[in-house]
């Protein structure tokens, strides 16, 4: 298994870390729970040592079971992280009760790697007005946290001021091959570089849309490794940064989790070769994007209900990424019957105030037509 060292800290970690948000589930919705113990003491076994997981996943759940699981283990031998759910501290006492609850959900008396969970740059704000931070370093200053840390979902200049705060131990973004401009991205990677404060790496497979893709892009994948699953590209992508420590990966079956082991068993950052083919594939997904939206909202609200920039969103995803699959939450429920282009009655108002002067009522119809079509479904 392939280790990285945290210099500051003095300690290594797997490169590959256990995501625990996706365990398989039961077709009541509930972890499998033998099944995700498999998955679990498999990656140990194999070197794994670094286990994330969070108060609200699986519904509250991931917590207790994880601390069940570990619990048969030395404690020594792995480094466990949760995350402080920010949005619940409601009073700054919130954060010993919230802190106390999880150790108790988790079978043990500290965290290794503590982190205040999906900052932005407002919720981190309010956190400092409310004390929390100083709380926190009260906590790791008695022991129970070892490592502070926060992860991320906002834009660079929130992260510059969020990582420029304090001397943090480590921090967690999310990153992959198809985001490096997205919320903090690889400028925000770069800071944590200079700043030598060591980086976790969250959604390297972008919630799995980077694992499944129509078979042209497949085809130039197979060119590089006919042996090689495309998900492995995405991993090394992130693995060949060389201040990224940590990878995660949230796993929901067993063929995940020993393809994974398999990349970072015998870990290879990518060759100039693959790095250019991977910055071609970029560029194809990024041509078929079909309109110019940039989610203003000057075109809304819509007189009709519809959400324009919602189903624009969603219309270029399913063409970028040519998988009904990735955009059919938020299609079929996010946007729903009352929200979807349909409904436009072609009024023109979104059209004045557009300032890319998109033709959105045309595009509107394109959007209907190719949602219904489902065309590419795999």
């Amino acid at each position: 298994m392939e280790k990285r060292k945290m210099e500051n800290l003095g300690i290594e970690t797997s490169l590959l870390g256990f995501g625990c948000m996706r365990f398989p589930v039961t077709a009541e919705g509930k972890i499998d729970e033998p099944e995700a113990e498999r998955m679990l003491d498999k990656a140990i076994a194999a070197g794994v040592n670094y286990i994330d997981t969070a108060y609200p996943y699986h519904n509250g759940d991931s917590e207790p079971f994880v601390g069940r699981v570990l619990k048969k283990y030395d404690r020594n031998s792995f480094y466990l992280a949760t995350k402080l759910p920010c949005w619940k501290v409601e009073e700054p006492g919130d954060t010993e009760k919230i802190f106390e609850e999880q150790l108790a959900r988790l079978q043990t008396n500290h965290i290794d790697f503590y982190l205040m969970h999906a900052l932005s740059g407002d919720s981190f704000r309010k956190m400092v007005q409310m004390g929390v931070v100083e709380r926190l370093e009260r906590l790791k200053a008695e022991g129970k946290i070892k490592y502070l840390g926060f992860s991320f979902h906002d834009g660079y200049e929130a992260f510059e001021e969020i990582l420029n705060y304090r001397d943090w131990d480590f921090c967690q973004l999310q990153l992959n091959y198809m985001d490096t401009e997205s919320q903090a991205g690889l400028k925000g990677y770069r800071l944590t570089q200079e700043k030598n404060v060591p980086l976790v790496v969250m959604e390297p497979v972008k919630g799995g849309s980077l694992a499944a893709f129509a078979d042209d892009i497949t085809g130039k994948f197979r060119e590089l490794d006919p042996e090689a699953s495309t998900a492995s590209f995405a991993l090394r992508w992130v693995g060949s940064l060389s201040n990224v420590k940590v990878v995660l990966s949230g796993m929901s079956t067993m063929g995940q989790l020993e393809d994974n082991l398999r990349t970072f068993a015998s870990f290879r950052p990518l060759s100039q070769a693959e790095a250019d083919t991977i910055d071609g594939i970029v560029a194809l997904i990024n041509s078929r994007v079909q309109n110019g939206c940039t989610a203003c909202r000057y075109c809304m609200p819509c007189p009709a209900g519809v959400d324009i920039p919602g189903n624009f969103r969603v219309w270029n995803t399913y063409h970028m990424y040519q998988n009904y699959n990735m955009v059919k939450n938020s299609w079929e429920n996010g946007l729903g019957e009352e929200k979807q282009a349909k409904n436009c009655v072609k009024c023109g108002k979104c059209e004045k105030a557009c300032p890319q002067k998109l033709h959105i009522r045309e595009d509107l119809e394109k959007v209907q037509a190719d949602m219904d079509r489902k065309e590419f479904v795999f």
